[in-house]
Parts: C-alpha cells; sequence; structure tokens
C-alpha cells in the first residue's frame, strides 16, 4: 500500500509529528485483535487527514466507512467547536471497540454513530443535517461513485471529499481485463472526478492513495 522507497516513507514519518497516545493505543489494539488492521489509516496518512481537517475547519464531517475510529479521531482534530461528525460503520462488532477510543478520545458527545448500509443510511443524515463541510469516503469500494453522487449535492461550495485507496496497491495501472470489480470501480470513480467540471482535484500518492475533491 505505501508506493515510496521505504527510507522516504521512514524518513517522512520520522519528520511528521508523532500521533497522539490514544490512537498509538488504537492502532497497536487493532492490530492485535482485528481482521485486516491495515484498513486503518495509521500515523502518515491519519496526520495527513488531521491537517486537511484543521485546515479546512469544518462544523459537519460525515465519514463512510469507520473501521475501528482511527480516521475519525483523527478529522474531529480540525473540528469547530459546535462541530458534529457522522460516522457509518457496516460491522456492528466493532461497536464496542469504537465507542471506547470515541470516549477515551474526549469526542463521543461530538460524533453520531450509525451501523448499516451506507446507501441506506446517507439519505437520512442528509435530510437532517443539510450541508457538509467534509467527506471522507473509505467504505466499500464498488460504490465510490454513487457514494460521491449522493452526497455532493449537500456538499458546500468550497467544501471537500477525500476518498481512501484510490490507488488500490497499484492495481489500478493493471489492464482493464485483469482488473477485478473493485479496481474497476475505482478507476472509473477516478476518472469520473477528473471529468467533472464542478470541481478541482489532487491524487496524493500516500499510503493507498487519497483524492482530494473541492467543490467549486
Amino acid at each position: 500500500m505505501n508506493f515510496l522507497d521505504e527510507s522516504i516513507e521512514y524518513y517522512s514519518v520520522n519528520h511528521t509529528q508523532d500521533e497522539p497516545e490514544i490512537l498509538k493505543k488504537l492502532n497497536r489494539e487493532t492490530y492485535s485483535k482485528i481482521m485486516f488492521p491495515r484498513m486503518l489509516s495509521g500515523h502518515l496518512q491519519g496526520r495527513v487527514l488531521s491537517m486537511l481537517s484543521k485546515m479546512i475547519r469544518p462544523v459537519r464531517i460525515l465519514e463512510i466507512g469507520t473501521f475501528t475510529g482511527y480516521s475519525c479521531i483523527c478529522l474531529s482534530e480540525g473540528l469547530m467547536e459546535n462541530g458534529i461528525i457522522h460516522t457509518i460503520e457496516i460491522n456492528e462488532e466493532l461497536e464496542t471497540m469504537i465507542r471506547q477510543y470515541l470516549q477515551e478520545a474526549g469526542i463521543s458527545e461530538k460524533v453520531k454513530l450509525h451501523f448499516g448500509k451506507a446507501l441506506e443510511i446517507i439519505p437520512g443524515i442528509l435530510m437532517r443535517e443539510g450541508f457538509f463541510d467534509l467527506v471522507f469516503i473509505d467504505a466499500d469500494k464498488i460504490n465510490y461513485s454513487k457514494y460521491f453522487d449522493l452526497v455532493f449535492p449537500q456538499i458546500r461550495p468550497g467544501g471537500f471529499i477525500i476518498a481512501d485507496n484510490v490507488l488500490w496497491s497499484g492495481k489500478v495501472l493493471d489492464k482493464p481485463e485483469n482488473q477485478d470489480a473493485d479496481t474497476k470501480a475505482l478507476v472509473e470513480f477516478s476518472l469520473k472526478v477528473q471529468n467533472d467540471n464542478k470541481v478541482e482535484n489532487v491524487l496524493l500518492p500516500v499510503r493507498d492513495g487519497l483524492m482530494i475533491i473541492r467543490k467549486l
């Protein structure tokens, strides 16, 4: 998932602000107890998400794909004082762990945790909350374009969508006939964004690829 030379990656991490102790603890527990722990954002990407959130200063954040809560905590670091995060996770078995760490991070009052299929949950959230300043997409890859279309009308002008895993371990470079369904979906999503004249975008080769999208 890392595309930089290992020594450059090591140098980058060592010249990036350390992750808070609560995130170190969450990182360790995720890797020791949870299947597919690489789904966790981790130190470098987590600090990138934190920095972006602090630059955007959002009042409302929507996160599609909570996993164990690492990225939610990172995004919360830039949340305005009266802000709120809605985060959606499909795996209900992670609820106890997520709530524990949101509590330990001191943000449980600012986070609305939802469980179930995101495509079914998002419309209700959008109806209640109105506009969002920041949406982070890190869920099932096959539905990235659907998530984008669903949330875009209620991103405020100048607001942001950040999509994770858009490089998909480099598989986006495979020949089309060799791509699986997730890879094809991610390629189509990136092309969709690239050809959309209502946004400006940049793809950062951080970890597994972050697509930063700003609504014009």
